[in-house]
């Protein structure tokens, strides 16, 4: 078997098995004492003997990230999804149809589409914080959750009401709550506990939710495509968009294939927009400071602004960066899978290595981020980190499709929410995030309360 260069440090001297139970139960114990131990980047051995090596220096990343794709497989390092986003997901995806998928969805998430979107965000935040009772407290994580599911459904799938929102909505979140039990979410991350042992089994359960909301999407395809036919002009869904994209050869994109990056954009664009939400709410809240240097900032803007003002805002754009560094939704990017020999930072790798670039070492390397533990928006309007510093959506061409979107979502909710209350946390106590799935995720109970300006 191949050996990485002996000067990469070997950090595998903890058993695979209960390495895997601090990867679940401690996932941000289990890398900074990793990288305490060992310093930046450091290799550890799979179950079959491959190495895995972690990068977290900038000059490793920048490698890693302009690296020739045709030499590290992204979508072959990411093959334990495959259950869950199908085949023909992009994030499984390599070489030239990575390519040709990502050039046809990429349009669904830029240009003046995203004034419409902006429209239905606030509009959705503002309908779902209008239940909030003044002065009783509400859990925020599932108010987060509601508000970017609703968002989803309406700017991707069209759905605003109805028997197929209602639907969808609750198989989507009854699937999602199943991915976040820490014992099942392993199975998202260990192949051999991917075993069906009939409903009441952790992997039975999932493989039963996710028929159900498969059956749905189909269903919905196979509608939208009958209304796109019919000539209806007001469709303006994401989906509607890639029912109608065409590839350079004419092709258009099968059932399969928008299931595929449907339930993608369902998964992975959900749970870490609500996350990154309950983060935010909670450092604002945390500091006087910010939060009174943030509300100046909101003060000054007209009424109902227009959600590209909103985008712009600096020290808004500072409290998300800093948000998504502190915490990033994503503990490390794609994986890679070493196809032929390279070289990072100096370190010789075999093929079969997996490449794991690590964003939470990354954002907490106290040379790039002083006193990295602590909420500095500041630091954002300070300096310009490079990407291979600050990677909240990756980095490469494998950086998450959503990003601008992601970012855009993030601003106007917070600013549709604290344009019209204070939202306050009820424990004072410092908190920690837990592992929900795929995502580091604010702990499931947190109550907050909103305060209306006017009171």
């Amino acid at each position: 078997m191949p050996i990485i260069n002996q000067t990469l440090p070997d950090a595998s001297n903890m058993s695979i098995f209960l390495r895997q139970m601090k990867m679940v139960f401690q996932p941000l114990k289990y890398m900074e004492d990793f990288a305490k131990t060992y310093g930046d980047n450091f290799a550890i051995k799979s179950k079959n003997g491959d190495n895995i090596v972690y990068f977290s220096h900038p000059q490793a990343l920048e490698q890693i990230f302009t690296t020739h794709a045709n030499k590290l497989d992204a979508g072959r390092g990411n093959e334990i999804l495959k259950y869950l986003l199908g085949s023909n997901s992009l994030v499984l995806l390599d070489g030239q149809t990575h390519r040709k998928q990502r050039k046809l969805l990429a349009p669904s998430f830029h240009g003046d589409r995203m004034q419409t979107y902006g429209q239905a965000i606030a509009e959705i935040s503002q309908q779902v914080s209008s239940h909030w009772e003044d002065g009783k407290a509400f859990n925020i994580r599932h108010s987060m959750q509601e508000i970017t599911m609703r968002i989803i459904l309406r700017v991707v799938f069209g759905l605003d009401e109805g028997q197929r929102l209602q639907e969808l909505q609750r198989a989507m979140n009854q699937l999602l709550e199943v991915l976040g039990v820490p014992l099942i979410s392993a199975a998202l991350l260990f192949k051999f506990w991917q075993k069906d042992l009939g409903k009441w089994s952790p992997w039975g359960q999932i493989l039963t939710l996710l028929e159900k909301v498969d059956e749905l999407i189909y269903s919905h395809i196979r509608e939208v495509r009958a209304d796109i036919q019919a000539n209806n002009p007001n469709r303006k869904d994401v989906l509607s968009l890639l029912i109608s994209a065409t590839y350079d050869d004419g092709k258009i994109m099968s059932d399969e294939e928008l299931r595929d990056e449907l339930i993608t954009l369902l998964v992975l664009g959900h749970e870490t927009t609500a996350s990154a939400l309950v983060w935010a709410f909670y450092w604002i809240e945390r500091s006087q400071q910010v939060r009174e240097k943030l509300q100046g900032e909101l003060d000054s803007l007209a009424y109902q602004p227009e959600p590209s003002i909103i985008s712009k805002l600096p020290y808004l754009t500072a409290v998300c960066q800093e948000t998504l560094r502190l915490y990033p939704v994503a503990t490390s990017s794609f994986s890679r899978i070493v196809n032929s020999p390279v070289e990072i930072m100096g370190y010789k790798l075999p093929t079969k290595t997996l490449i794991i670039p690590s964003i939470y070492l990354a954002h907490h390397r106290e040379e790039v981020y002083p006193n990295s533990k602590q909420f500095i928006p500041e630091r954002f309007l300070e300096r310009q980190f490079s990407p291979y510093e600050y990677l909240p959506f990756g980095g490469g061409n494998r950086h998450c499709i959503g990003m601008a979107f992601a970012m855009y979502e993030m601003k106007i909710i917070l600013v549709t929410i604290l344009s019209n209350y204070r939202v306050v946390s009820l424990d004072k106590r410092p908190v920690q995030p837990i592992r929900r799935g795929l995502t580091l995720v604010a702990p499931t109970g947190m109550k907050m309360i909103a305060k209306p300006h006017f009171n």
